[in-house]
């Protein structure tokens, strides 16, 4: 058993300090400089350091969503915490595969019309996969409300495409 830790021990030591392929530490190779990319717009311009920072940040664009309206909405539940109200969906898409689900405000700025709030659960369909049973293709997705948001809403109403729960107050 020492004769074989040792000569394992001395065949590591061994590998560890030649510069072969069967060094692992020689398997990426070394660091190598290269030449920084230069910015067309401006030269003093630090490619390191984006240009878009900060959490409170106004000049960020809305980036748009493709997402397609789910089959069905299994359970709303709308949970009151500190400072607002958390809203929990499942909803049942037609297809597996659903992905990035998200609720949708039908509502320009979330303001309530005639006291209700409504929103449309979408997804992103991923490659095409068969249909499978509901409980496979089951997906959930929450949305925090502040109390700002709320003020006005009696109802809060989540459509799918074949149907729509709603919550009241």
């Amino acid at each position: 058993m020492r004769k074989t830790v040792s000569a394992l021990l001395m065949s590591t030591l061994a590998v560890s300090a030649c510069g072969t392929k069967a060094n692992p530490f020689n398997w990426f190779g070394g660091s190598r400089s290269a030449a920084a990319p230069v910015s067309v717009e401006s030269g003093d311009v630090n490619p390191l350091i984006p240009t878009r920072t900060g959490v409170f940040n106004s000049d960020e664009e809305e980036i748009a969503y493709y997402g397609q309206l789910l089959d069905t909405v299994s359970t709303l539940v709308v949970e009151r915490v500190p400072g607002g109200a958390i809203i929990r969906v499942t909803g049942v898409p037609a297809r597996q595969g659903v992905y990035a689900v998200n609720l949708t405000p039908v509502n320009s700025d979330n303001t309530p019309v005639e006291g209700v709030l409504t929103f449309r659960l979408e997804g992103l369909q991923g490659p095409s996969a068969g249909a499978g049973s509901p409980a496979s293709r089951e997906v959930a997705v929450a949305l925090k409300l502040s109390n700002q948001a709320l003020e006005g809403t009696r109802t809060i109403r989540v459509e799918a495409a074949q149907n729509a729960l709603q919550a009241r107050r």
